[in-house]
């Protein structure tokens, strides 16, 4: 009896290690499937204006491929922060790897951030993302005019502004990301900063980008809304009513110029929510807004009809 409770013990313990081994071997490759990033900085030979050579002062963007992608798509995404860090995970791969899942390109842009950096360096930063992923936009397998950017919070104040102060590039630079546009095709705002003037400004993101003793003309210059054209990127908005960081106003007054200038543009706002909520999972009355935004990006041939379907996030 006691030489079978043996063997059954021995004969348990090889069916627990080899079920762990195989689970170990299924997360390996669950791990290997998953779009690895390749980083590269704005700029090989040094960011314009860099104060040092540490990971602060060096602007990158990491790529993150899809398998396939049908529509040739990609998208610059800028975290939020306040100006003042990142949100790297949750409004940067997080994001880029969603977009891989419906065969999307993705782009993290790191931008250099206050007190150390002030504006236009990060608006420069922005611009040069733009301009780096269409001067390679082949190497990428991505179509030169289907190139958005999608920002978070301060990062949507960064995607604004990208939006509405671009420019054609320079056809006589020796760079040539330099000779390209700094222009995205379409713009993804998530409860972003959009103004700088009072009341609706959120101080922390102005104070951060311009300093403390910055030029009030600039609260102006810096609000989106003010410089929407009808050559301004077609939008698509998500905020809440009851932000309590960034007023939904902020993204109401930028829709509101984008009517205006006839540029279309979509805007979602929901009842509640707070701030910072990235792709909402989380949050079971916000989590059906990326599928608004992948029908969106859909109907306009940024995004494969079928991959508009699909309603889980990864």
């Amino acid at each position: 009896m006691r030489r079978w409770n043996s063997i059954s013990c021995l004969t348990l313990l090889s069916a627990a290690l080899l079920s762990t081994a195989l689970l170990q071997a299924q997360q390996a490759v669950v791990d290997t499937a998953k779009p690895q990033g390749i980083t590269i900085p704005l700029w090989k030979a040094g960011a314009p204006g860099a104060k040092g050579t540490t990971a602060e002062d060096t602007p990158t963007l990491t790529a993150y491929l899809p398998t396939a992608n049908p529509t040739k798509s990609a998208v610059v995404i800028a975290p939020g922060g306040g100006y003042a860090h990142l949100a790297i995970q949750k409004e940067g791969e997080d994001i880029a790897r969603w977009l891989n899942t419906r065969g999307v390109a993705g782009f993290v842009l790191k931008y250099r951030l206050g007190p150390a950096y002030h504006h236009p360096i990060e608006l420069q930063d922005g611009q040069r993302a733009i301009r780096l992923v269409r001067a390679h936009a082949a190497e990428y397998g991505v179509d030169p005019t289907h190139i958005g950017m999608w920002g978070f919070s301060a990062g949507g104040h960064l995607t604004a502004t990208v939006g509405t102060q671009f420019d054609a590039g320079n056809s006589d630079a020796t760079d040539e990301i330099d000779r390209q546009s700094s222009r995205p095709d379409f713009l993804v705002l998530a409860y972003p900063v959009i103004t700088f003037m009072p009341p609706l400004a959120h101080t922390g993101s102005r104070t951060n980008l311009l300093g403390n003793n910055s030029d009030p003309a600039l609260f102006e210059a810096l609000s989106a809304e003010t410089r929407v054209t009808k050559e301004t990127p077609p939008a698509f908005l998500f905020t809440t009513t009851s932000d309590p960081v960034v007023p939904v106003l902020n993204s109401v007054l930028f829709y509101s110029a984008l009517v205006k200038a006839g540029v279309p543009a979509e805007l979602h706002i929901f009842q509640k929510g707070p701030h910072g909520v990235g792709l909402a999972p989380g949050f079971p009355q916000l989590k059906g807004w990326p599928d608004l935004l992948s029908k969106w990006m859909a109907n306009n041939g940024w995004m494969a009809a079928d991959a508009a379907a699909i309603l889980t996030t990864p």
